[in-house]
């Protein structure tokens, strides 16, 4: 009788861990299209300036050219050249100084109120090693309408696989 006894409890407690993991698991990482996109408290940026995939197409689709965003791709030139999101700009990957560089003497010349919006999609967004170093920069620099495109999975399956806008070579 003890041992199954011992097999109930054993069996419950898997069961609170399995449902603990799973509300967990919600609360942090809701599924794709639930929403806002997700921020982490470290990442240089507020929920508000995180943009999700859809709504940076419906803003591309709609309205006057002149309003619609600065964008800016800061990853890497040869995902650039193989497919971007229309009329992004490109002056360097953001992990590297060089690039970095380039894009702060770009920002320089911008006027700090400009509607930017800044991307990379080379990889899950989580380990994305130009998105926050760009956004920290031009953050610093006092850009007021920054926003980034959060693309969690990668350009790719975020972007092109959902057949928004896209655009080849350089």
């Amino acid at each position: 009788m003890g041992s199954k006894k011992n097999a109930i409890h054993r069996i419950l407690f898997a069961a609170a861990a399995l449902l603990t993991l799973a509300a967990l698991s919600i609360a942090l990482f809701p599924a794709a299209g639930s929403g806002a996109p997700q921020t982490a408290p470290s990442d240089p940026w507020s929920a508000a300036q995180a943009l999700a995939p859809a709504d940076l197409a419906r803003e591309l689709s709609g309205g006057k050219e002149a309003d619609r965003p600065t964008i800016l791709y800061v990853g890497f030139r040869t995902l650039y050249q193989g497919g971007h999101i229309p009329g992004a700009l490109y002056f360097g990957e953001a992990r590297s100084e060089q690039g970095l560089a380039e894009i702060k003497k770009w920002a320089e010349k911008q006027p700090r109120s400009v509607n930017l919006v800044i991307y990379c999609g080379c990889c899950p967004f989580s380990r994305c090693p130009n998105i926050r170093p760009a956004a920290a920069a031009l953050r610093e620099m006092g850009f007021t309408r920054l926003r980034v495109l959060i693309l969690p999975n990668d350009l790719a399956t975020d972007w092109i696989a959902k057949n928004y806008p896209t655009q080849k070579g350089s």
